[in-house]
């Protein structure tokens, strides 16, 4: 017998009823983007591995660490499952001329694919929601992408209790330059207290030194530099503006000097919703401007500010804080006790499902229906409300049962009768009942 296969460490199946849940927040997501006015997007998980590179940064965790790259044996093409969604995004903006009359609001939902070691919530293969807003240069813009963020959280069944916000501004590359030296020159007077990570970062990347998780680093980062301070007044007045329309809006939230954002190429604005419901502080969502990334890629110059948050943190959470779809059940159960019913049951039940009544249909074992105990056990079962019932005496008369399975406490659950040959005329009955 050939050996039993399993799936790829850290890429998970999603089974029911947990598929159930997925299936729930991804449509409320459509329907508040859709609500927002924003269109979806669909890009090949599959891109050339020097978009990456040249859009995320080439001393980034992502690709030094974490992508799943491979030369195509076919052609020699250096491709890449993408471990994030921003970039390939904006490949495709510029490949198809999409701003050519004008900025887009764009969302995507799919799977992303990082190297790293499995734990709860963070895997191999992973899920994100993200929001891209091209050529729109404006605060305006960036404090609507936050507030589509907090109505999201909304429409899920989250609380302010549930997610905080944190705030940031990068400025423009001129400034983080001048940052940028100063950090260098802090972080060498004290180089006896950088651990290896931040030795190999300090001179490619030390506004990564900022984001450390490395206890014994924090006072050393602590007393670094902030960027808050190199900001000029265009920078300033930019992260003002959005912080009015956040104070308007009631959204609370809480100035980060250490946000830096794992991607290069953010400028500007930078966020994070951060829960502390899962225990240690984690971020489910996190963003910000990034202005120059259509023109790195090979674009005509455009601003971009979007976000991304990961699904299955955010279910995680969703289960703490005890925010869960309703059960999705049948409207009704197809009780067939002989062979002879089948096709009548197939008729009818058609017709119901084309009337939008959600029906499941029991199916017979190899040696025919099972009894009508063990099939009602099973209707029962299903959550469904009502039970349709082919047996003989009802299919003689040109009937099928209608009975009640989810009776009011003390009420005669009796069955009824309705006709075989005109289903659709008592359908808006079941929906009601």
């Amino acid at each position: 017998m050939p050996e039993a296969l399993q799936a790829v460490k850290g890429m998970n199946d999603l089974l029911p009823p947990e598929s159930a849940r997925w299936e729930w927040l991804e449509d409320t997501v459509r329907a508040v983007m859709r609500r927002h006015g924003y269109a979806n997007i669909r890009t090949p998980v599959v891109e050339p591995t020097v978009l990456f590179v040249r859009g995320l940064g080439e001393v980034t965790d992502i690709v030094e660490k974490e992508m799943y790259s491979f030369i195509d044996s076919m052609n020699g093409d250096a491709l890449t499952l993408r471990p994030e969604g921003t970039a390939g995004v904006v490949r495709a903006a510029t490949e198809h001329s999409m701003l050519y009359d004008g900025g887009k609001r764009l969302y995507y939902i799919g799977a992303m694919f990082r190297h790293e070691r499995p734990q709860k919530g963070r895997y191999r293969q992973f899920h994100q929601v993200g929001v891209e807003v091209l050529g729109f240069p404006g605060p305006d813009v960036d404090a609507e992408t936050i507030l589509l963020c907090r109505a999201l959280w909304r429409a899920l069944g989250l609380g302010e209790a549930d997610a905080r916000l944190e705030l940031n501004s990068l400025g423009q590359p001129e400034e983080r330059r001048a940052h940028r030296q100063a950090l260098v020159a802090h972080f060498e007077l004290h180089a006896e207290q950088l651990d290896d990570d931040a030795r190999r970062r300090l001179h490619s990347n030390p506004l990564r030194i900022l984001d450390s998780k490395n206890p014994s680093m924090q006072p050393l980062v602590d007393a670094a530099p902030k960027l808050m301070d190199f900001l000029g007044a265009a920078s300033l007045a930019h992260f003002d503006a959005v912080r009015v329309v956040l104070d308007a809006a009631g959204v609370p939230y809480r100035i980060n000097p250490r946000l830096v954002r794992g991607m290069d190429y953010y400028n500007l604005t930078v966020f994070e919703w951060v829960t502390e419901r899962l225990g240690a502080p984690l971020t489910i969502c996190g963003g910000g401007r990034y202005d120059t990334l259509v023109e790195q890629l090979g674009g005509k110059p455009a601003p971009g500010v979007g976000w991304a948050l990961g699904m299955e943190r955010l279910l995680l959470l969703l289960t703490e804080v005890g925010a869960e779809p309703p059960a999705v059940v049948p409207d009704a159960y197809a009780i067939v006790p002989s062979a002879a019913a089948l096709p009548w049951a197939m008729v009818v039940v058609d017709a119901l499902r084309a009337a939008g009544i959600a029906v499941v249909l029991h199916a017979a074992g190899k040696d025919g229906p099972s009894s009508m105990k063990s099939q009602f056990k099973k209707a029962d079962a299903s959550g469904a409300r009502h039970a349709l019932v082919f047996g003989a005496d009802e299919l003689a008369l040109g009937m099928v049962g209608l009975k009640p399975l989810r009776a009011v406490e003390g009420a005669v659950a009796s069955q009824t009768l309705r006709p075989l040959a005109d289903a659709a005329s008592w359908a808006a009955e079941m929906l009601r009942s």
